[in-house]
């Protein structure tokens, strides 16, 4: 059977969004016992694998290093804040029961995945509604922070993504970002936080990193997907997943696809 992911990363952003939507609906069908709480590509290095986890997310270490990276340069603790495409929602609860934020709303334009967040997490300060990234359904200054994590590429407006986290974002406040791009679209990538007036306060680049983390983290991938599913789904679901041998990962190998992390600060 054609892998249905072939192409999927040189693909328009609409068909990109639409792949991704069947697959998220798909994996929460399969997904009964709840073992899936990530699907970023994941990251390493000697530090982060000092981070002191409990016993049960232990599993998905090098996908919380991801996120841990992406929000650990700012105070967020007692804060207000938003994730923009929370997809199952392992980000938010990780960051809402480590960092203690005053409060954590995880948006997502899935209705299916904001149904499975609300009934398989309970954290006091968490919470996930449906919403589209291009027109965030909140008051003006409502955030000390926006999370903004391997979701970007398949929005259908950047521009207007970014013109919405300005107007969300309290004076001063931040889009902690971190997402896969061309080298020629993250020139324009800068571009457009330039145009929305987001000022960089750190740039990295992590492709090494994530790289690394696939390379310790495809064993675990791979079984999960042969457990949960059909073979002939197998390797359409290996190259989504970005597992070693997978186009993606050789995508990220040769460096026709880059991988950067973001700090923003919105200045009045």
């Amino acid at each position: 059977m054609r892998n249905i992911f072939e192409g999927y990363a040189e693909s328009p952003k609409y068909f990109r969004r639409f792949l991704w939507k069947i697959l998220h609906n798909y994996l929460i069908m399969k997904d009964k016992n709840f073992e899936i709480h990530f699907m970023n590509y994941g990251y390493y290095d000697e530090h982060a694998q000092l981070l002191e986890l409990k016993e049960e997310d232990e599993p998905e270490r090098y996908c919380i290093n991801l996120y841990h990276q992406n929000v650990s340069d700012v105070e967020i603790s007692g804060k207000d804040i938003l994730e923009v495409g929370c997809g199952r929602g392992g980000g938010a609860s990780y960051i809402s029961r480590y960092f203690q934020p005053k409060s954590y709303i995880g948006l997502d334009l899935s209705n299916k995945a904001i149904k499975f967040c609300n009934e398989n997490y309970n954290i006091q300060c968490l919470s996930f509604i449906r919403g589209k990234a291009e027109k965030l359904p909140f008051e003006d200054k409502s955030f000390d922070a926006v999370v903004n994590v391997e979701s970007s590429r398949g929005y259908s407006d950047m521009e207007s993504f970014l013109s919405e986290v300005y107007r969300v974002l309290k004076s001063n406040g931040h889009l902690l970002f971190s997402d896969m791009r061309t080298h020629e679209g993250n020139e324009m990538l800068q571009q457009q936080f330039e145009n929305a007036k987001l000022n960089v306060i750190t740039k990295r680049k992590i492709l090494p990193n994530v790289l690394k983390a696939l390379d310790l983290d495809s064993e675990r991938r791979k079984k999960l997907i042969e457990k949960k599913n059909p073979k002939f789904l197998h390797k359409s679901l290996h190259e989504f997943s970005g597992v070693k041998g997978s186009k993606r990962y050789e995508l990220f190998e040769d460096g026709t696809m880059g991988y950067y992390s973001y700090v923003l600060q919105k200045f009045d």
